[in-house]
């Protein structure tokens, strides 16, 4: 059964930095691509970034390329989130998404309870 936990979530100021973690339980973590999405307040979940099984390829919004780095240390079955030069629009519940595949070409097959990300002005 595979389980995504994740944490590092908080309030932070506009122009501040946060890095959220996802431990990850059951299943290769190594096998499949993972990555990352949000939801805001009132609006539909979105897309923020994923990286391939081994971690050489990444991809993100274009909302928060140049800001956010998404990294994974196998050997730890954690993935990262590395958020700088917060903004108010950031906040949101943040969740970690595992791909039934190396590649992320199909929806999440798993997710997170999520973590929430307030970014004050």
């Amino acid at each position: 059964q595979v389980q995504l936990v994740e944490s590092g979530g908080g309030l932070v100021q506009a122009g501040g930095s946060l890095r959220l973690s996802c431990a990850a339980s059951g299943g290769t973590f190594s096998s499949n691509a993972m990555g990352w999405f949000r939801q805001a307040p009132g609006k539909e979940r979105e897309f923020v970034a994923t990286i391939s099984w081994f971690g050489v390829s990444t991809y993100y919004a274009d909302a928060v390329k140049g800001r956010f780095t998404i990294s994974r240390d196998n050997a730890k079955n954690t993935l990262y989130l590395q958020m700088d030069r917060l903004k108010p629009e950031d906040t949101a519940v943040y969740y970690c998404v595992r791909y039934s595949s190396r590649s992320p070409v199909d929806p999440p097959a798993y997710w997170g309870q999520g973590t929430q990300v307030i970014v004050s002005s």
